[in-house]
């Protein structure tokens, strides 16, 4: 006759974690031969890179999109208004932004080039084009996220004035402004 079911189940369970392993084992190999490619999840490999590959990452809606001292110039304004309150200077995500957009906040709006997928925040240039709010594009998301000074990555950060960082604002504000605008 046949097996116990408790036999069948030993015989079950002695193959079943042989072949994960297995697989696990094959996963982890194949892991340490691409070490040398750049992980998605890694966003200190990414902000590493050159301007010119990270241009290659983004959509095609992308524009204006900031040149490489424009985007210092903000990576900078970024970074001091971050140090100054977050909470008071800073708007970060698509949500919050959104908010206080609606509710009438002003600022500079910098924008992630590398979204997916874009529909989530396609809108919002026209919404900033209609509420007067200068806005522009940075390459990657994670370049973002590295000048707020937060692990997660960032689609958008919305730059609110203030004195004490008032001579940069302007300049990355006259930048932005000159910027040619896409045609609809």
């Amino acid at each position: 006759m046949g097996k116990s079911k408790r036999e069948k189940q030993e015989t079950d369970d002695t193959d079943v974690p042989k072949a994960k392993k297995v697989k696990t084992e094959d996963v982890e190999e194949e892991a340490v031969d691409e070490d040398a490619d750049i992980s998605l999840n890694d966003s200190r490999r990414w902000t590493d890179l050159p301007y010119d590959s990270k241009i290659n990452f983004t959509s095609a809606i992308a524009k204006p999109m900031a040149s490489k001292k424009l985007s210092k110039r903000l990576f900078k304004l970024i970074r001091k208004a971050s140090k100054l309150s977050r909470k008071e200077h800073l708007r970060i995500g698509l949500k919050d932004v959104q908010l206080r957009i609606r509710k009438g906040e002003t600022g500079l709006l910098v924008l992630a080039g590398d979204v997916t997928p874009i529909e989530v925040m396609c809108h919002l240039p026209a919404v900033c084009e209609e509420k007067n709010i200068p806005y522009v594009y940075v390459p990657l998301r994670a370049d973002i996220s590295t000048a707020v000074g937060i692990k997660r990555p960032a689609l958008m950060v919305l730059i609110k004035h203030n004195k004490q960082y008032e001579e940069l604002y302007n300049d990355c504000q006259t930048e932005i402004k000159l910027l040619p605008l896409p045609i609809s």
